[in-house]
């Protein structure tokens, strides 16, 4: 479960400072990194029926209500600080709906990196010097102007 979340999170940071050479390697990237969410989606999955506990489904009162707390919620800080006050059921569910969440992004992602790819030309380099001095915020913003708004995700 560990290993799927450090994957996905450093395969996201790899492919988008690859994608400065290689639009293709940026792509390849992005799908390995919702692949490892979908791995730990199902780590969360088997937790909760390996213990005998509810998933919450899609509309159930419970997870309408994460949902809407995390299209307001960007800060980790805030979960660390909740899930202390949470039942292991719980923090399962509102891991499983950030998850979901997650993949909406990451789907509009890859999908805004294919049509990039064809509209730039299907070439595997990039004629973009790669920015030096960067934060990662400073990095990763262009990207996500092009990534869909939580309010229209359908999770």
């Amino acid at each position: 479960m560990i290993q799927a979340a450090r994957s996905g999170k450093q395969n996201l940071a790899e492919g988008n400072i690859d994608g400065v050479t290689s639009r293709e390697m940026e792509i390849k990237l992005t799908n390995v990194n919702r692949a490892s969410l979908h791995e730990l989606l199902l780590d969360y999955e088997d937790f909760l029926r390996v213990r005998g506990l509810e998933q919450w489904a899609f509309d159930d009162p419970r997870c309408v209500q994460t949902r809407a707390f995390c299209k307001a919620h960007l800060d980790s800080a805030i979960y660390r600080e909740k899930v202390k006050e949470r039942s292991a059921e719980t923090i399962a569910n509102i891991a499983i709906t950030l998850i979901h969440q997650c993949d909406v992004l990451i789907r509009g992602l890859i999908e805004w990196q294919k049509r990039n790819f064809k509209e730039k030309g299907a070439s595997k380099r990039r004629d973009v010097p790669r920015p030096q001095g960067l934060d990662e915020a400073e990095r990763v913003s262009p990207i996500i102007h092009h990534l869909p708004n939580f309010s229209q995700a359908s999770w």
